[in-house]
């Protein structure tokens, strides 16, 4: 596929509805993992425009910095810690409407306001999260989690 994105206007799930066949012809035919969270994290914050997006991956007993778009984030996030370390040990999509509130948030950038992170599971297993923030309160509800939900499951490991 050509590396343009057409970027969709209307509500959040027309634009996810527009948005899922791109994502799937950037992924077609590439094998490359890191080529793929790039173009993922990419074509999200474009289309979107959030203030991060980006990939952690499992690597031992921590989630380690994968492919991002927006400011410098944390490198390392050990298992139950923060938001992306709990979506990790409770293998499940969490939505936090306000980050503050969040017991144990890590504040990577104080302009973060909410967050979403999704993980992705292969063969039952948590290998990543692709974490989402917003500069803005209450930014991600159950649309964007059953949209990002599939965005991630078309992802190869």
């Amino acid at each position: 596929m050509a590396e343009d994105l057409h970027i969709a206007s209307g509500t959040k799930e027309e634009q996810y509805v527009a948005l899922v066949p791109q994502v799937r012809g950037l992924l077609e035919g590439e094998p490359d993992l890191v080529a793929n969270l790039a173009n993922v994290a990419a074509a999200l914050k474009e289309q979107f425009g959030w203030f991060w997006v980006g990939f952690y991956l499992v690597k031992g007993d921590e989630l380690v910095l994968g492919p991002f778009q927006g400011p410098v984030a944390c490198t390392r996030i050990r298992k139950g810690r923060g938001v992306c370390g709990s979506s990790w040990a409770q293998e499940k999509t969490l939505i936090v409407p306000d980050v503050e509130a969040f017991p144990g948030h890590i504040a990577c950038s104080s302009l973060s306001r909410s967050e979403i992170v999704v993980p992705l599971l292969r063969g039952g297993e948590v290998v990543g999260v692709l974490d989402v923030d917003s500069a803005s309160l209450d930014a991600f509800n159950a649309v964007d989690q059953r949209w990002l939900e599939e965005i991630v499951s078309l992802i190869s490991f």
